[in-house]
């Protein structure tokens, strides 16, 4: 395996980097370095000037936007946002929704929705999880039964990211209870704004307001909104999820937090040493170091590997999100060492420029502990490598 970038990915990698500096307010820039989100606002203009470039959907067939990219060159085009650090694309307009009907929508469909989503004129949320189907997401009970030219959804979605800003959701729903319940769900789009929806917040344990509840009652939804073939929702659920890949590790963003560790460690005093002088510390900051850098080779491992199978997943990429949530969540708990009590102190630093960045130590601390259940669990992708890896 070569781990060295080409004479032309490195230009590709020069290219992004330009691209980054001219493009990406400072702002924007500083609050992500700073551990804060974008307003709705903020990650519209800064994807439409990814569209604009023609890098906001570079993994969807070309004629809805796509690029000619190889895997190393996706690789390197997330890993610059990261460690830049720059906004995604919008994840559910991007890499659930646009995959899936390309694959599976109708012309219509594909023609109406899609530029629409690279562009983030349209803002799409998910609903799939549900009160006691999360994790056994066949399990959901949101029906969705026919009447004329149109179907009424009944139920109750959860842990629904950005709904609050979303104008559209995909929703898997329940249209038959006769068959086996994998084979009884479709897959419906649903504008969010429709009579009968009902976006209700659920404040995080950091205090943020991320995810929602989302209740349907007797939605009316167009027949023609069904992506597919009814009771195929299952198999498109699979489809997207497989979506992710190996940009989950997050390496970039992991390395870019070293960095402000580093910077901030030096900074903060304990006594007459900073925090970065003590040998503890250094010692175990050099151990994640490392580690991230083992996971990054494997990470080039199997985007290497990918690249040589055209473009077909590799199971090993459940190694990278085990690995990789474990390190960010390693990395946020040792920021919120260095911060100490100034994890969650508000606007105490404020008169120490570049020391701000440590009053959100807390919240990203306590909402990362979400980062080993998305995307699917960490013990599901255990049993994905002892399954399709170890062959157990």
């Amino acid at each position: 395996m070569q781990l060295q970038f080409t004479p032309e990915e490195r230009a590709f990698r020069d290219e992004v980097r330009e691209f980054l500096r001219a493009s990406l307010s400072s702002a924007v820039r500083s609050k992500l370095e700073q551990g804060t989100n974008p307003n709705k606002q903020e990650i519209v203009a800064w994807q439409r000037a990814l569209n604009a470039r023609g890098w906001a959907v570079p993994h969807w067939p070309a004629e809805w936007g796509g690029t000619a990219w190889s895997p190393i060159e996706h690789y390197i085009f997330q890993d610059e946002l990261q460690q830049w650090p720059a906004p995604a694309p919008l994840a559910f307009n991007v890499d659930m929704l646009g995959p899936v009907m390309a694959a599976f929508g109708s012309e219509a469909q594909k023609r109406h929705f899609l530029p629409r989503a690279a562009n983030l004129d349209d803002w799409w949320c998910q609903g799939f999880s549900e009160p006691g189907a999360g994790s056994d997401l066949a399990s959901l009970r949101t029906s969705a039964t026919r009447a004329g030219d149109h179907y009424r959804v009944r139920g109750h979605k959860t842990w629904t990211t950005l709904a609050q800003y979303a104008d559209w959701i995909f929703c898997l729903v329940r249209t038959s209870a006769e068959v086996k319940k994998q084979e009884g769900i479709s897959f419906l789009l649903i504008d969010i704004k429709s009579k009968g929806i009902t976006v209700r917040p659920v404040i995080t344990i950091d205090g943020g307001h991320e995810i929602n509840e989302v209740l349907l009652d007797d939605v009316k939804v167009p027949l023609e909104n069904l992506v597919g073939e009814e009771g195929r929702g299952w198999h498109y659920a699979k489809f997207l999820l497989s979506r992710e890949r190996t940009g989950i590790a997050r390496v970039g963003a992991s390395k870019q937090l070293v960095r402000r560790i580093k910077q901030v460690a030096a900074a903060v005093r304990r006594g007459a040493r900073s925090v970065l002088d003590d040998v503890t510390f250094r010692e175990r900051l050099a151990i994640l170091e490392t580690e991230l850098k083992a996971l990054e080779i494997t990470q080039l491992r199997v985007v290497a590997a990918e690249d040589r199978k055209g473009g077909r997943a590799d199971p090993l990429s459940s190694l990278l999100k085990i690995r990789g949530s474990e390190i960010q969540q390693a990395l946020s708990e040792m920021l919120l060492e260095v911060a100490g009590p100034d994890a969650a102190r508000g606007a105490a630093l404020d008169a120490d420029p570049g020391m701000e960045w440590l009053t959100g130590a807390a919240p990203r601390y306590f909402n990362w502990r979400k980062i080993s259940i998305y995307g699917g669990s960490n013990e599901i992708q255990r049993n994905i490598i002892a399954k399709a890896v170890l062959g157990l």
